[in-house]
């Protein structure tokens, strides 16, 4: 089985590209699963198969045609399969606040629950084998990384707080009761939540194994956008995720040109360099921009053709993260896999929240953490294709 994440700042064109990679895998054979993780949903939208998709709207995979099946992430239909409980009290408490029914029932729909059904319907599709390839189009990169965070997260709150608090609701529940209007959750409640972690479990391993799951960072040839790629790129390296390939979406073509584009052509081609520079340790692929909107399944046909010319999607295209940050007992450390290289003069220059690595003539541009920006390194040594640098500890000065 093959996951494989596409996200990127919003307006990249990542749910068109994850659409026309599900069509090239379709046509290939692979019995594949394209699932919208964004609140706002266009993934219907860029198959535009109007009659198709109405027939079957009441369904959670929508068929679209032979080995190609879409999902958009009902909230509301997933609270009511996996964690009724839990919703209905968080609806109860506000309810008992003052606030209408209505705005009870939205508000309780709190931040990351469309995250973690998300991880359900994976997680579930990856146990029971379902699919060959599951597309993820993820929501803008924020959302992303919080959605890749989340597993991580839960597996804290169940080692550390879970038992206590349920331990605490069992022995002081009924007393609190008797002096208070506010409504202690039940065992179900801690019940339901323990089943949504069963449900859950394993899903982090899935998603940290290279094997299985690889992302790509879908982005546009313009300073803001790149520069929101490269935090991305360190993030997602941060949470132990691969990243297999980037793609640099509607480039302007040769053919455009007219006197009007050549200074946004010349634009283009800047940041297209820095992004060889920011991200040399893996593909970068290319797409121009088409001359129409591309929206249905001739226009995404299209599109796989021009990004998928000569191969196959569902490779891995990198088998591990370029680098790694950890904490040890007295530093923190920065490891850069860099192939192919022995010059042992090493040179790192910190330029705001970027890191600048050149070792010879290559040169590496790595954004930090934020725990990592105000901190100095105190050294670097190559040892055969790891570069290890050390940044200061919490006790240093």
């Amino acid at each position: 089985m093959r996951i494989i994440l596409y996200t990127g700042k919003g307006g990249v064109g990542k749910t068109t590209i994850a659409a026309a990679t599900g069509i090239r895998l379709a046509a290939l054979g692979y019995k594949t699963i394209v699932i919208s993780l964004d609140v706002a949903h266009s993934l219907r939208d860029a198959f535009d198969n109007h009659e198709k998709l109405v027939h079957q709207h009441e369904k959670k995979q929508i068929r679209i045609k032979d080995n190609l099946w879409i999902q958009e992430i009902n909230v509301q239909e997933a609270i009511i399969e996996y964690w009724d409980d839990v919703y209905s009290y968080i609806r109860s408490l506000l309810n008992r606040s003052g606030l209408d029914n209505l705005v009870a029932e939205e508000i309780a729909v709190f931040p990351g629950m469309e995250e973690v059904c998300a991880l359900l319907y994976i997680n579930q599709y990856v146990r029971e084998n379902s699919y060959d390839v599951i597309i993820l189009d993820c929501a803008p990169t924020g959302e992303s990384l919080r959605f890749v965070s989340i597993p991580t997260t839960l597996e804290w709150y169940m080692n550390h707080i879970f038992k206590l608090e349920r331990n605490l609701a069992k022995l002081a529940g009924p007393v609190i009761e008797r002096v208070s209007s506010v409504p202690i959750p039940k065992d179900n409640y801690f019940q339901n939540i323990q089943d949504l972690f069963d449900k859950l479990e394993g899903i982090d391993d899935v998603l940290t194994d290279p094997k299985i799951t690889t992302v790509r960072l879908v982005t546009n040839p313009e300073k803001i956008v790149i520069k929101e790629t490269q935090r991305a790129f360190m993030y997602f390296c941060l949470y132990g995720l691969c990243i297999d390939a980037v793609i640099i979406n509607r480039v302007f073509p040769d053919e455009v040109d007219a006197a009007y584009f050549q200074a946004w052509k010349q634009t283009q081609q800047h940041y297209i360099k820095e992004a060889l520079n920011y991200f040399s340790d893996v593909p970068i692929w290319k797409v121009n921009l088409f001359a129409e909107e591309i929206v249905g399944e001739q226009g995404l046909h299209r599109l796989a053709d021009a990004l998928y010319a000569e191969i196959n999607p569902a490779d891995r295209f990198s088998g591990e993260s370029p680098y790694q940050f950890r904490k040890t007992a007295d530093a923190y450390q920065l490891s850069m896999r860099l192939p192919f290289l022995s010059k042992e003069e090493i040179e790192l220059t910190k330029h705001g929240d970027e890191l600048i690595v050149t070792v010879g003539n290559f040169k590496q541009h790595v954004a930090l953490p934020r725990s990592l920006s105000n901190k100095k390194t105190t050294g670097a040594k190559l040892t055969g294709d790891q570069l290890v640098i050390k940044f200061q500890g919490e006790s240093s000065t």
